[in-house]
């Protein structure tokens, strides 16, 4: 049995992780840029030990966010950070993102975030664990289930946030319109000025009209240490 562990986010709010479900960089920057506004429902697929509904809790409050996961264990863990802390606005869920769930608020929610598998099932080295290849390689999903879940959760006018790398942006800009989301807003990530992405950012918007806007890229370095807007995005973790 796997052992649980504690990490401390702002305003006191304690995460359980775990060497299967933890959670890195990638997570900060989605629930940033999701931005949910107080008044919306936030449903997050592949929620893992449920840190992106944890920041999202932090830093904007919504009204209600759901976390849907798979595996019992990464379900498990974001239950007892959310009794830890007595998160009532947090809901997690077993569930399979292809098939959903018994009484889901379709056509409801106002944003729908997810930080999903970045390989390919076929691409690459799988990792060792049952959980790392779920996590990291399209094996229980790809993408088009990811953006085909989203489409039915969503309201007319909701928005899809994704992070991924860049070698798959085609994939999901593609993944994104087969369902009736349009891509709306896009911006990459890099370690530095002088170096290429690692990471990029995207919202689609269900039904939306084709008009794309790129930002200008979040640098995570500034010389020998972090930038000023990574370190914002981290509020206390720097």
């Amino acid at each position: 049995m796997s052992e649980f562990s504690f990490e401390l986010l702002d305003n006191n709010i304690e995460i359980c992780v775990s060497k299967e479900h933890k959670f890195g960089t990638d997570a900060f920057l989605l629930a940033d840029f999701a931005k949910p506004r107080h008044k919306d429902k936030v449903c997050d697929l592949g929620t893992g030990c449920g840190i992106i509904p944890m920041l999202m809790h932090i830093k904007f409050s919504p009204k209600e966010i759901y976390g849907v996961d798979i595996q019992e264990q990464a379900i498990e863990q974001f239950n007892i950070s959310v009794e830890k802390n007595s998160l009532a606005s947090l809901h997690p869920v077993r569930a399979d993102l292809k098939e959903l769930w018994e009484d889901c608020p379709k056509g409801t929610f106002d944003v729908v975030t997810c930080n999903p598998p970045y390989k390919a099932a076929n691409a690459g080295i799988e990792s060792l664990g049952e959980a790392q290849k779920i996590a990291r390689h399209e094996i229980l999903c790809n993408i088009n289930d990811v953006c085909r879940a989203a489409s039915k959760l969503l309201k007319f006018g909701g928005k899809l946030c994704i992070c991924n790398r860049p070698e798959r942006l085609a994939d999901v800009i593609c993944a994104m319109r087969e369902n009736n989301i349009e891509p709306k807003l896009l911006r990459f990530v890099s370690k530095s000025a002088d170096t290429a992405p690692w990471l990029f950012l995207i919202e689609g918007k269900l039904g939306s009209k084709p008009f794309m806007k790129v930002m200008p890229p979040l640098f995570v370095k500034d010389g020998e240490g972090f930038s000023e807007e990574l370190l914002s995005i981290y509020g206390q973790h720097n």
